[in-house]
């Protein structure tokens, strides 16, 4: 298959080459459960389970104890939200999060609100950002949980992570970040936070694992677990672990600890070249803010044209994505833009480039040129 010029990075990545190295002995070779103290196929798999708790750690500055495996990112938001929303059962409980969440977020937010927890849902400003006063003043005496994203998956905003730390300590409140689209792509530190949902495949590592970092040695509680059968994960996430894919998760972050500051650079002079490209089409402006952003993405939006139309025709030679997260060729208005104050033709005529390590000064400039003319040919027909 002849595939178009890969610009959506934030939606996944590709395993890197000595990640699917990493993997391919624990899938034959070493095959054994993590689970399995009493022979050495189970020793093998216990230690590749730890060499990788320790690599993530790593990552984002966490003790190896405050790493709990878990399906993907999805799953690690459940298990903290929901988690912490079961410890306190039986009180007035409270949380406060921000309406450019991923769906992950809002969703289980809007899960608990039906069972009867109160739900602050954080306005933003044109350009996505929040108003710290606005936070501050949103918490009452029974708040629980401040939940924000550290980079948006569809702005590449950058939250004020660690103002926010410092107002969720000072009001002795749970801060639980979705680090995602930071993690490897960014430096990511946990220091303030209580709670971060990580992801194997936004950093060059497999689908199907991600993590939870889980705060210790701390008076504020930890999430009650949501799968039992077994007690994995130190109680917290039952289920036989996937070792290949956390092999390949430790390995994904190994790499990404050493290459990301110098990736980062790379990619932020190729994500403005492309930028400035597109802006000097009619009718185009960028969505969200442009200081405080992750170095590989921007949201454009094109005026003038269909955003079905367009999203469909510049697929068939650059593969990107429209501002929602929808999986579909015909994009539905983003929420995250709609928060924005984008109209909904304006959102569903934008679109997410997110740039990665196979990005080259080639496609950019390729992917220019293919825009411009799938643009002026829209508005000429």
């Amino acid at each position: 298959m002849n595939y178009p010029i890969y610009l959506d990075y934030n939606a996944t990545t590709p395993c890197a080459p000595q990640v699917i190295e990493a993997m391919l002995l624990f899938f034959g070779t070493h095959f054994g459960n993590a689970a399995s103290k009493s022979h050495p196929f189970g020793w093998m798999a216990e230690n590749a389970v730890e060499e990788a708790r320790e690599k993530i750690a790593q990552l984002i500055g966490a003790k190896s104890k405050e790493i709990v495996f878990t399906s993907g990112a999805t799953e690690s938001i459940n298990l903290g939200i929901k988690g912490i929303f079961e410890h306190y059962a039986g009180e007035k409980q409270h949380y406060i999060t921000c309406q450019t969440e991923h769906k992950a977020v809002l969703d289980t937010f809007s899960e608990l609100h039906k069972m009867g927890a109160e739900v602050t849902v954080l306005p933003v400003s044109s350009l996505g950002e929040i108003d710290l006063e606005t936070l501050e003043k949103a918490i009452l005496p029974y708040t629980k949980m401040i939940c924000l994203m550290w980079a948006n998956n569809e702005t590449g905003i950058i939250h004020p992570v660690e103002k926010i730390a410092e107002i969720c300590a000072e009001r002795n409140i749970i801060f639980f970040s979705d680090a995602v689209q930071a993690a490897g792509k960014i430096p990511v530190n946990v220091a303030g936070i209580h709670l971060m949902a990580l992801s194997a495949h936004k950093l060059y590592g497999p689908k199907g694992v991600g993590a939870l970092y889980v705060r210790h040695n701390h008076d504020l509680p930890k999430p009650l677990a949501q799968i039992h059968g077994g007690g994995h994960e130190k109680g917290m996430r039952s289920g036989t672990l996937n070792v290949p894919a956390i092999v390949g998760f430790g390995k994904a972050a190994e790499l990404r600890s050493g290459e990301m500051d110098t990736e980062a650079k790379r990619l932020e002079i190729l994500r403005d070249k492309l930028e400035s490209g597109l802006l000097q089409i009619g009718g185009t402006r960028p969505n969200g803010s442009q200081i405080s952003r992750l170095p590989h993405v921007t949201n454009v939006a094109f005026a003038g044209v269909e955003g079905e139309e367009l999203l469909r025709k510049v697929n068939l030679k650059v593969a990107v994505s429209s501002g929602s997260a929808c999986t579909s060729i015909s994009p539905k208005p983003s929420h995250v833009l709609k928060a924005m104050g984008l109209d909904a033709d304006l959102g569903r005529a934008s679109i997410r480039f997110s740039l990665g390590k196979d990005t080259t000064e080639k496609d950019v400039e390729y992917a220019i040129e293919w825009v411009k003319k799938v643009v002026v040919d829209l508005k000429s027909s």
